[in-house]
């Protein structure tokens, strides 16, 4: 018996040794010595030689002058991947992806054809008319309760703004108080409906969104003020103007603009995608060098061309375009942007 047991401890000792100590080991090596770039999580760095971020991993990117990667349903956190699970009839993806759509789509035809939609949507909403109704902002409030109280809830500007509202608009409070006696104390959040109601009646074809402006001293200050232009216009209310607009017609994008991928952390899209955005990252680019927009848009469609790939040498699959090697090639051949 006890010889069996001493046959069996060495085996699971020679096991343990082998799998967990020497088999490892021989892949660090391996790794390390022939695929360093690889086993160290592909890392790439910027141009102050600080990391920047991993070819693996998807990151958002804000400015104009960058590509923009997919939506991520893991807010591109790498501890936190996860797909969005949401149907068709989801109103939620039905928002995201009318948010998305606002400020990035074009006229397929007529006089406009080619045209972003953006200024449309905002001379529209700068009329305040929905479906024949005034007032849009008041509407979109009590359409989309769930996407007003986020707004409040986004930033703590918003909620410092909704909160001095509350000081100084006592009797709509009171109000709101006796139509909703379950809500004694009602928090700005609560409240979130009621206070677009009140800016639309007081401020009708405008919206309201953080604006920075240079201060003293050159300080740059971060304040909640009225608009009527803009992205946020273009994109809350895109979907708003398109049920106003059934009849015109828009160019079809390409399907990863607006559908996250399985892990919502992919770091590629596809080669139409980013020609798609490219219109606006060269004239971006254009704008802040000064420099002719045509010839920026040809340099911008070459950096793309060599910077894209197809799985095995293009045999299979579509040709795609890492984000953040795209975007790193941009700032090494043009700067810092503004």
């Amino acid at each position: 018996m006890s010889k069996i047991i001493k046959k069996s401890f060495l085996l699971l000792l020679f096991a343990v040794v082998l799998c967990c100590v020497a088999y490892p080991l021989v892949l660090l090596a391996i790794g390390q010595v022939f695929f360093p770039f690889q086993a160290n999580g592909s890392i790439v760095n910027g141009s102050d030689g600080k990391p920047v971020g991993s070819l693996l991993i998807a990151q958002p990117f804000t400015k104009d002058e960058y590509f923009q990667p997919r939506p991520s349903a893991a807010s591109y956190d790498g501890s936190a991947s996860a797909s969005s699970a949401l149907a068709v009839s989801n109103y939620a993806l039905r928002d995201r992806v009318a948010r998305t759509l606002g400020p990035i789509v074009r006229y397929a035809d007529g006089p406009k054809a080619g045209q972003l939609i953006g200024l449309d949507i905002e001379g529209w909403f700068q009329r305040d008319a929905y479906q024949g109704s005034p007032h849009i902002v008041a509407q979109w409030a009590s359409m989309h309760t769930a996407d007003a109280q986020a707004w409040v809830n986004t930033d703590s500007l918003h909620i410092a703004y909704v909160s001095d509202w509350q000081k100084t608009h006592p009797d709509v409070v009171s109000q709101f108080i006796k139509n909703n006696p379950n809500t004694p104390q009602p928090g700005p959040s609560d409240i979130a409906v009621t206070f677009f109601q009140s800016i639309s009646n007081d401020h009708p074809g405008r919206f309201l969104a953080p604006v920075t402006d240079t201060g003293a001293g050159g300080h740059a200050i971060t304040a909640i003020q009225l608009i009527s232009t803009g992205s946020d216009i273009q994109s809350i209310f895109f979907d708003m103007w398109r049920l106003d607009h059934p009849n015109d017609s828009l160019q079809n994008i390409p399907g990863d603009m607006v559908t996250t991928s399985g892990s919502g952390l992919d770091p590629h899209i596809t080669f139409q995608n980013a020609t798609y955005q490219l219109d606006r990252v060269s004239s971006k680019w254009a704008a802040d060098l000064k420099r002719n927009p045509v010839e920026i848009r040809k340099e911008v469609a070459d950096i793309l061309e060599k910077n894209s790939f197809a799985p095995f040498d293009g045999f299979i699959g579509e040709k795609m375009i890492n984000v953040l090697q795209i975007n790193l090639a941009l700032r090494s051949r043009y700067g810092t942007p503004k």
